[in-house]
């Protein structure tokens, strides 16, 4: 079931939707989307293709139109304010309840700083990052301890984010990267493939 919503934050109102999965769900998953500049929506295949597979996995699953995006109020941010918004989200909507939190390209970046907050709650289950743009804004690494509940994906014929810049990130952390052969960054033509390696993730 697809929920259309404005939320409001402390100053503003954010567009963005709830899936929900048949029956109880096991929590909330938040999704977060690719660059505002540069035509990133919730409404981006990739970003899709992750809430789908949160859904079909029991999630309910927020996606929303970063500051300045669609209906959402605001401006750009650099990482900062949209960092501060999804926290904001997921502690609104979900203040008690077991998290995932993934994205795609700068929406991965937005979800590394926001797992900084995140993990210490405990509640924060599984971590999925695609395409991750770490070779344009300073993504953070990832707790020592969320190594082993996070999924990397990225494509080998990247040319937004050169595949080379996410394994210099993961390198000095042991972090496992997940390489499609051949793709590129909107991993046209893998989206299948995409959603079965996250839900098998999510189900792990």
């Amino acid at each position: 079931m697809l929920q259309p919503l404005h939320l409001q934050l402390a100053d503003r109102q954010v567009q963005a939707v709830l899936d929900k999965p048949a029956g109880t769900a096991k929590g909330l998953a938040v999704v977060a989307h690719p660059h505002p500049l540069f035509g990133g929506t919730m409404e981006n295949k990739v970003v899709q293709t992750l809430a789908r597979a949160c859904v079909a996995e029991g999630w309910d699953c927020l996606r929303f139109n970063f500051r300045g995006v669609g209906n959402s109020q605001g401006a750009y941010d650099e990482g900062r304010g949209e960092t501060q918004d999804l926290v904001e989200l997921a502690e609104q909507l979900a203040p008690h309840a077991p998290l995932v939190l993934a994205g795609f390209s700068f929406g991965a970046f937005v979800t590394c700083q926001a797992v900084q907050t995140l993990w210490p709650t405990g509640r924060l289950k599984k971590i999925m990052l695609v395409g991750t743009a770490v070779s344009h804004f300073p993504a953070s690494p990832l707790p020592t301890e969320a190594l082993e509940h996070s999924l990397v994906i990225h494509g080998e014929s990247d040319d937004t984010v050169a595949l080379s810049a996410v394994m210099d990130w993961a390198r000095p952390q042991q972090l496992p990267v997940t390489v499609f052969p051949g793709t590129g960054h909107f991993f046209h033509g893998q989206l299948p493939l995409l959603k079965s390696l996250a839900m098998r993730h999510l189900r792990a």
